[in-house]
């Protein structure tokens, strides 16, 4: 019995300890659910808060971004967000949308005069920018790097803007842009015409560009606006030279378009620390060493003032270029060599120079007015590393003109001395010499034919006949295609730089020589100097419009008619150099039609009355120039 009251009582005791257990864990579980309840009621309060203060800063930002647009735009609010779409062309003008014209037309913004706008990274591109460790621009903002520009045309697709090199450079839209393609902000701003420009040349080689400031006011011409800090690629003669905004006035953004801007240009810091100047100067009479690996170029420049260029011309000076070979056990057969051209040919190549020597080993160039003019002005040598690695010391002197003579006497047609031929009659006691065809005393004659036949040999080839020693006559060669003499250590140098096929960017394949005539003359991709701003202009090929066929465009004198120059160049005179005249003025000499040919059965004026140009042949009138060119194309 007491048995069992025991064991109803444990189970009892028991039942009661699991009841007040499960109590205390169901009290612990309320008291948890309460606490993850309020704290997803304060959770979801803080983000209110935060969604709220985000709208109200949000709100507050739009609100000073537009206000700040309305001050930047004078009035005019335009601040879109495309995508970004980089495009070939140069200058600062991009392309956006129609929709954008109709905003700002609008607002008037067309009457207000040319239209500007602040590009920009949006903020998921500046912050992408920014997380690549780019370096932002240092301007009003920064944390955003941005540059101004002008617009082309109002025809790029809805949502999209069609950015420049330039511009895309400058507003540091390609870091954060790996496939090509940007978010970009564009804001309507108006900037204040420039008055004063500082740039600095980041190649100090773009000091030795003739007339540098006429290429860069051409350069010039393709932008609308500038910024501080931007950078400037300027092309001439196929070199790029970047220059960097330093300073403007007034403003760190200011107009280009119709203003007379004051422009400076000094050098890089960093000029010439790090050996990357391309021209390095040379003193007369004081040499250079230098190290050009195969296949590199180095250059240097030397400059002749008017009192050399006068005698030089004069012919009682020449100029002389040494190119010392130094040989090493290391690199024996190191060979480097030498190309000069007078400017604006700063950087004289195999294809392209003026004077060339391709000589084994050591060799001089001799400047002299007997084979091309040499004037005042500088010049640009170009050593070439044609094998292995050279070591070479380049020295330039000015000495007085002396006639050198040839190396053995030469004769020609089969025997006949290149002497005069009033020379060459045997005179009483003179005898010539069967082997050398030289006069020799009589007295002396027998001993010297017997040691000519022994010693001397004369070269077979066809206008050679020079007389050597048989031992140097033993090196003595032609080659097979053009026929020079050389050394037979020289033949298959000379057949490599002289007859190996050499394809220009225009797609000819030449020889050296002819290529270097082709490039001087006939290659559309050539340069040639406006005579009115000295920017140099590619020439282009043949123009197909036939008032520029007829028009010409020499750079000697453009009324000449030449059928082959550039259209090109004609184009560039037009749009940069022939104004309008104003009403009652005479034409200017350049306003003239260039090409004067006799009319043929004109017809009366009664006729001509209602039309207004004249077919320069038959004299036959049409309406424009382009009805002009259709009628000389199918008639003549």
């Amino acid at each position: 019995m007491d048995f069992e009251l025991r064991a109803a009582k444990e189970k009892w005791e028991k039942e009661q300890r699991e009841k007040k257990e499960r109590a205390r864990q169901r009290a612990e579980r309320e008291k948890k659910l309460k606490e993850e309840a309020i704290k997803r009621q304060e959770a979801i309060e803080a983000a209110h808060r935060a969604r709220r203060i985000e709208e109200e800063n949000s709100a507050l930002a739009a609100q000073q971004r537009q206000e700040e647009a309305a001050w930047l735009g004078d009035g005019i609010v335009f601040d879109k967000e495309y995508i970004g779409l980089p495009v070939e062309g140069s200058g600062d003008k991009i392309k956006l949308p129609a929709s954008a014209f109709s905003d700002l037309s609008s607002q008037n913004a067309i009457d207000k005069g040319p239209m500007f706008f602040r590009v920009s990274g949006s903020i998921d591109q500046a912050s992408a920018s920014s997380s690549s460790g780019s370096k932002p621009k240092q301007a009003e903002d920064e944390d955003e790097r941005f540059t101004h520009a002008g617009v082309l045309e109002f025809t790029a697709e809805e949502g999209f803007v069609e950015i420049p090199p330039h511009v895309w450079q400058n507003a540091g839209l390609g870091e954060g842009a790996p496939d090509g393609i940007a978010k970009v902000k564009v804001s309507y701003v108006r900037l204040p015409k420039g008055t004063y420009a500082k740039l600095r040349a980041e190649n100090p080689d773009f000091i030795d560009v003739p007339n540098h400031k006429a290429v860069l006011e051409t350069k010039l011409r393709q932008h609308a606006s500038l910024s501080v800090n931007d950078l400037l690629t300027v092309q001439h003669a196929g070199v790029d030279y970047d220059l960097r905004v330093m300073e403007l006035k007034p403003g760190t953004s200011v107009s280009v378009l119709e203003t007379d801007l004051e422009v400076d240009i000094v050098g890089s810091i960093d000029n010439n620390q790090d050996g990357s100047t391309r021209l390095l100067p040379l003193e007369l009479g004081k040499s250079l060493k230098g190290v050009v690996s195969e296949g590199q170029y180095r250059y240097y420049k030397f400059s002749l003032d008017k009192s050399v260029a006068k005698s030089v011309a004069a012919g009682e000076l020449s100029v002389l270029v040494h190119l010392n070979i130094e040989k090493s056990d290391a690199d024996a057969d190191a060979d480097a060599d030498v190309y000069i051209a007078g400017h604006p040919l700063l950087f004289p190549t195999q294809h392209n120079h003026q004077w060339a020597s391709n000589d084994k080993g050591s060799k001089v160039i001799m400047m002299s007015s007997s084979r091309k003019e040499v004037g005042e002005g500088t010049y640009s040598i170009g050593v070439y590393g044609f094998t292995g690695t050279t070591r070479f010391q380049v020295l330039v002197e000015v000495k007085q003109s002396v006639v050198e003579g040839p190396k053995g006497q030469k004769l020609v047609n089969g025997g006949t001395s290149s002497l005069d031929s009033t020379s060459q009659q045997v005179e009483e006691g003179f005898a010539k010499c069967g082997n050398c065809a030289q006069l020799i005393p009589q007295r002396t004659f027998y001993l010297h034919e017997a040691y000519c036949r022994r010693h001397n040999a004369v070269c077979k080839h066809p206008n050679c006949g020079v007389v050597l020693r048989k031992d140097e006559m033993e090196k003595h060669v032609h080659c097979e295609k053009c026929g020079q003499a050389l050394k037979k250590d020289e033949l298959e140098k000379h057949t490599k730089v002289f007859h190996e096929p050499l394809k220009c960017g225009c797609g000819a394949v030449l020889e050296m020589q002819q290529m270097v005539d082709h490039k001087a003359s006939v290659c559309p991709l050539r340069q040639i100097t406006c005579r009115f701003c000295g920017d140099m202009v590619q020439a282009g090929a043949e123009a197909e419009n036939v008032r520029d066929r007829l028009r010409g465009g020499s750079i000697s004198d453009y009324r000449k008619f030449e059928g082959h120059e550039s259209w090109q160049l004609n184009e560039h005179i037009d749009s940069e150099h022939l104004a309008s005249p104003s009403p009652g003025a005479s034409p200017s000499p350049m306003q003239v039609d260039p090409v004067e040919l006799p009319v043929r059965a004109a017809p009366t004026t009664a006729s001509r009355r209602s039309l207004s140009v004249a077919c320069p042949i038959c004299g036959m009138a049409v309406h424009s120039e382009r009805d002009l060119s259709s009628h000389i194309d199918m008639v003549h």
